[in-house]
């Protein structure tokens, strides 16, 4: 995991629908060295013309020899999104270049409880580190706080239904922000310190917290944890925003 990035040929396997603009792109790539939760790789795209095109995408799970998955919403007007979910098909090739990136990950290791904050698709990497730690057999307590505009735009909304339900130690809360399912109590709304107050872990028990989303979700977030008393160097972020 220390040697240098290299381009490597993987091809897709598999693709499962998350909602209606998202995907997981299952992919082989042989010789892939392995990566921790909360790492990205880069994939390239490359056109007849010779004209390449490329993005970071966040791993959607634990290492898994070969096999990595990456979730990916169609960005409309992009150049790359809209090829791999629409046009891309089970055997064809492209490039990746990772693992990427070393701050925002979990390592299965750490015992210490861990709250996650998700906006929209930042979901991602976070969900790899839910998956990590069934994976690793970890027993570290883990609180999921995932907002959402509405239940259709939740990434991975059944297995986190039964994650919660049946993996010790995961609490998993939403906060819809347009419109939330019958049976929701409150009104949606924009997350705010009370949701993260109420659903995270209390700073004198020294959490580490992880923060993926838009920018200025993510800022606004850890602005919160940091008025709730949080230590800034427990708070991770990683932003994504539009291309360009």
């Amino acid at each position: 995991m220390t040697a240098p990035l290299t381009w490597r040929v993987a091809r897709l396997v598999e693709r499962r629908p998350e909602t209606p603009t998202a995907q997981t792109l299952v992919l082989d790539a042989p010789g892939w060295p392995g990566h921790l939760p909360g790492q990205h790789v880069d994939v390239r795209l490359t056109a007849a013309d010779g004209y390449q095109a490329a993005r970071s995408y966040s791993l959607a799970g634990p290492a898994d020899g070969d096999r990595i998955a990456l979730t990916v919403q169609r960005v409309p007007d992009g150049e790359v999104s809209p090829y791999l979910i629409d046009v891309w098909a089970v055997g064809d090739p492209v490039e990746v270049r990772g693992p990427v990136g070393g701050w925002f990950v979990w390592r299965p290791a750490e015992t210490m409880p861990v709250l996650l904050v998700a906006g929209g698709s930042g979901a991602v990497p976070l969900m790899a580190m839910v998956r990590g730690r069934r994976a690793a057999g970890s027993r570290a307590p883990f609180r999921l706080i995932y907002s959402v505009r509405t239940p259709a735009d939740v990434f991975y909304a059944d297995e986190l239904h039964r994650r919660a339900r049946d993996d010790r130690g995961l609490d998993v809360a939403y906060v819809y922000t347009r419109a939330a399912p019958d049976g929701w109590r409150g009104e949606p709304h924009r997350i705010g310190a009370a949701d993260v107050n109420t659903h995270g872990w209390p700073p004198d028990l020294d959490p580490l917290c992880y923060v993926c989303g838009p920018t200025g979700f993510v800022e606004a977030v850890a602005d919160m944890l940091v008025g709730l008393g949080h230590p800034p160097g427990r708070i991770r972020t990683e932003r994504f925003g539009p291309t360009g």
